[in-house]
């Protein structure tokens, strides 16, 4: 009988694995070796695409007459960095007594890739089985789990193909219009700028569409014309404010004066209106009274993780993945590059054993004591935060309840972090925050006042989130609960609301007095790293075609194991600011320069519609609903036409204006 030959994608994820074996390994150069197994590693990539002149030493020049450049057959080659470990690495694939490889690289499209890569160009014989381990921790019990439920690797031939194609297309679309765009406006680009020299004009799929947000909405905080209204505000003898509003009866119902209809366009009509009203009472005209419910929000994904921590840490989402990344390879926390934020059905009916390490956890212990033995997560698999559908290759960030011993050892960052997603996750298993809430509607003679009020009657999952219950409230599924600016409630203490509780439609109330309170409009926010990550996530919000945009949700822009990536390089090549006190991103004199470059010349790249639709279309051959072909196909098609149209363009004119129309704005 043959090894096992077990291969993960980092040296410290293959130790894991010997330690679950519970074999006697001995220490090689590059790998470890016991009496039935055979532990290696790859040190991430080991194998990349051949640049163009590996095909053809021409193409070493930029010239128009290589372009398109679509090749037949495409090349690869051992990165020159890693060829030692390479070489270690195929030597063992190839060895005659290992006759089971094990396939442990990350369980995800990337991980996928980095193995075919590696036995594509080791020539491994085709008689050896190969099985793929597909684990959400690095548990113990996890990756046993994985090592005996591990499906021969043909079972992930579809994602393997989407793999391929995505470096395929990235690799074809940065080859293509970079040199198209390079030759074609780089001297542009160079003088206008005043470089000495001109450097590629970078464009991708993803990344282009993600400068294109940020210098849009740039822009629109640069037109923004700033308007000031005036609101009236009475205050009665209760206490309390109300707001006019120009609702239907109103004088000023539909009319020119208002902004809106609680904001004068003019002081002197505000002031119009309280003249008016000079010395009348106040009659409650209506009074409502019910509960508002805040559920716990749904759990981590990388994503929302990545919003969180520039929110409350300030750190960037590239910062965050590598904590979070650290956490699950200490075994506290599972599988960070997800996009789901609900759990599987499986993980589900064994919950009780994550929330029970959380007993030794310090600051949640009381928490994780009050579930289990309320036995709280009883039925969660018919809540809301478990849904199989929703899940695709990985469920939810939460934590593993293990390893929680060495969490004091680690660095502040790691251990905040950790404590945040072991809120949230702790937080699905309490009730829904519950808000007392009363709206007024005062008549002072034929005018409308508003008031509304709400206070906390019952904490629910606050007290376990941790985070203020006004900010905590609001979060709830991206801000879309957000009231608008002109619906805010006001905040009250429970005994405040009681008084207010008392009146009854009829009281008549004296006016205190009368003010006006001047407003001001205000312009759009910059992106933040943690928005923009989820702004790429939530593309379809940019998406006006209601049937497009139904189709690629969940696809988004880049994937949550590329998007932190791609802004670093945006920062990196100088078309985009990060402010790293605030992570806020700006775009750059120059990124607005290429902008306009892509504007005259490709402007399908800064579409949301077009990018997701890529993603949504590995996505597909991902599921076997398309074939690799077919998406070639229309991936050849689209470089080439996008291509032939710059060689044929002529847009000097309109860039000259462009450019010194971005100039004004840097002077």
């Amino acid at each position: 009988m043959g090894k096992r030959l077990f291969i993960a994608e980092k040296p410290s994820v293959a130790q894991e694995f010997a330690k679950a074996l519970h074999e006697n390994f001995s220490r090689r150069d590059g790998f470890q070796e016991s009496e039935n197994s055979v532990v290696t590693w790859c040190v991430g990539h080991l194998v990349t695409m051949s640049y163009p002149e590996a095909y053809d030493p021409e193409m070493a020049k930029w010239k128009f007459e290589t372009l398109p450049f679509l090749p037949k057959q495409y090349k690869y080659e051992i990165i020159p960095s890693v060829k030692k470990q390479f070489d270690i690495v195929k030597g063992l694939l190839c060895r005659e007594d290992v006759d089971c490889i094990y396939i442990c690289t990350d369980s995800g499209r990337e991980g996928e890739y980095i193995y075919r890569l590696v036995d594509m160009m080791a020539q491994v014989p085709a008689e050896k089985v190969r099985k793929r381990v597909w684990i959400d921790s690095q548990t113990e019990e996890e990756i046993k789990r994985g090592i005996e439920t591990a499906k021969t690797w043909d079972a992930y031939d579809n994602l393997s193909e989407a793999a391929f194609l995505r470096a395929k297309e990235d690799y074809l679309m940065g080859i293509n219009f970079s040199r198209a765009l390079s030759i074609k406006y780089g001297y542009n680009v160079r003088n206008f700028m005043k470089l000495d020299k001109m450097g590629a004009i970078a464009v991708g799929r993803v990344m282009t569409c993600v400068l294109g947000m940020v210098v849009r909405r740039e822009r629109e905080i640069r037109d923004f014309k700033e308007t000031n209204f005036y609101r009236v505000v009475l205050k009665t003898e209760a206490g309390f404010e109300a707001e006019f509003r120009a609702v239907e009866g109103s004088r000023y119902f539909n009319t020119p004066f208002m902004y809106k209809e609680n904001g004068f366009k003019e002081k002197k009509t505000a002031e119009e209106l309280m003249e008016s009203l000079k010395g009348l009472q106040a009659t409650v005209a209506s009074i409502e009274k019910k509960e508002e419910k805040k559920n716990p929000p749904l759990l981590y994904n990388l994503a929302e993780a990545q919003n969180d921590c520039s929110r409350l840490f300030k750190i960037s989402p590239d910062e965050t993945l590598k904590v979070i990344q650290n956490l699950y390879e200490k075994k506290l926390v599972t599988y960070p590059r997800t996009d789901a934020r609900v759990l599987s059905t499986a993980v589900s009916k064994e919950i009780a054993k994550n929330i029970s390490g959380l007993k030794s956890f310090e600051p949640l212990a009381g928490f994780a004591n009050e579930i289990l033995e309320g036995k709280k997560y009883v039925g969660l698999a018919k809540t809301r935060y478990v849904d199989d559908k929703k899940i695709t290759d990985h469920y939810a960030i939460i934590p593993t309840g293990q390893g929680i011993g060495g969490l004091r050892q680690l660095p502040l960052m790691e251990q905040k972090v950790y404590e945040l997603i072991a809120r949230r996750f702790l937080s699905i298993f309490y009730p829904p925050a519950v808000y007392s809430k009363d709206s007024i509607v005062l008549k002072v003679g034929d005018e409308s006042f508003f008031a509304n009020f709400k206070a906390l009657k019952d904490e629910g999952y606050f007290k376990v989130s941790n985070v203020k219950k006004k900010d905590d409230g609001k979060q709830e599924e991206n801000g879309d609960d957000k009231k608008k600016d002109d619906e805010a409630d006001s905040e009250i203490s429970t005994e405040q609301l009681a008084g207010i509780n008392k009146l009854k439609k009829g009281d008549v109330l004296n006016v205190q007095n009368m003010e006006i309170k001047e407003g001001k409009t205000s312009p759009p926010k910059r992106y933040t790293s943690g928005s923009l990550i989820l702004a790429m996530e939530n593309a379809g919000q940019f998406i006006e075609d209601e049937e497009l945009r139904a189709q690629i949700k969940g696809s988004g822009i880049g994937t949550s194991a590329t998007r932190a990536e791609i802004l670093n390089k945006l920062v990196k090549i100088q078309y985009l600011n990060l402010n790293k006190k605030t992570q806020i991103f700006s775009p750059t004199k120059l990124g607005e320069i290429i902008h306009e470059v892509v504007t005259g010349s490709i402007s399908s790249l800064l579409r949301a519609d077009l990018t997701a639709s890529w993603e949504k279309g590995l996505t597909q051959v991902a599921e076997g609903q398309i074939t690799g072909r077919e998406y070639m196909e229309k991936l050849e098609g689209y470089v080439t036409r996008m291509t032939d149209r710059v060689k044929n363009s002529n847009i000097n004119s309109a860039l000259s204006n462009a450019f010194i129309s971005v100039e004004r704005n840097y002077k």
